[in-house]
């Protein structure tokens, strides 16, 4: 079978391979035969990772917030070709009462941490070299409790569009992705209230929400030869959801 993607022996780095996302990532890379280290704070999920994967997929217990260990992460793993950035976390809450600690931490995790991840695997990237990055459909619309989060993932995006301006020269692509709903452990809690699932299924053109394998496949892409000229995108992965926003929109006539 032909190396369709190119992906074959390419080297990547998935941080925040212990869960949801990351987790779909690096197995579906790990299938296109590239060699994948999953980095995570989660010992417990990165070996889960591991035994998903047929002990194909390494892993690296480290925190992204951490400039020195990540240092030393990129030093034991050495030179990767693609960096997914897929590490996040939430803190529910209105701007007028989240706390400055629950918005120091979020921003810590879901940009700096993007931000540090970046400069310490881009270390001895070459031409053709991969950065993705999982931002939201919430970097680009504003929704209730959810603000500090919002705000991060807009960093994400225009973060992601500096780095394919810098480092564009050294032949190094970056690129984001921006799911809409995606059930995953960080978000399962929100399913199990009596009907959600229903009703966010319903809410979504295809029928359902995403499923973390659904955002991983455009990463794939993003990763491979087959996207060599795109840099700077934001690839929105939410199954016509956004599309929908201007059907709550009276419109005499249209009814």
């Amino acid at each position: 079978m032909s190396d369709w993607l190119g992906l074959t022996g390419r080297r990547a780095v998935v941080v925040g391979g212990g869960s949801g996302i990351g987790r779909a990532a690096a197995l579906a890379l790990a299938t296109e035969g590239v060699l994948v280290t999953a980095v995570d704070r989660d010992a417990v999920g990165l070996a889960q990772t591991r035994e998903s994967s047929g002990e194909t997929v390494a892993t690296y217990v480290c925190d992204v917030t951490s400039e020195d260990e990540l240092t030393e992460a990129a030093e034991a793993i050495g030179p990767c070709d693609i960096l997914v950035n897929s590490a996040g976390i939430l803190r529910p809450g209105g701007l007028a009462d989240v706390s400055v600690a629950d918005w120091d931490a979020l921003l810590r995790v879901n940009l700096t941490g993007f931000l540090l991840t970046s400069r310490a695997f881009s270390t001895g990237m070459t031409v053709g070299g991969s950065l993705i990055h999982v931002a939201s459909i919430s970097a680009h619309h504003a929704q209730g409790l959810s603000g500090a989060y919002s705000a991060s993932k807009a960093g994400v995006v225009l973060l992601s569009q500096q780095l394919a301006l810098e480092w564009g020269p050294r032949g190094i692509r970056s690129n984001t992705v921006s799911p809409g709903m995606v059930r995953t452990p960080m978000t399962e809690e929100y399913y199990l209230a009596p009907g959600v699932a229903v009703r966010r299924d319903r809410a979504v053109p295809v029928g359902r929400v995403a499923l973390p394998e659904d955002v991983a496949d455009v990463i794939v892409f993003l990763a491979s030869d087959r996207a060599r000229y795109i840099s700077g995108a934001d690839i929105v992965v939410d199954g016509g959801f956004t599309t929908t926003l201007m059907s709550s929109v009276p419109r005499p006539g249209f009814e």
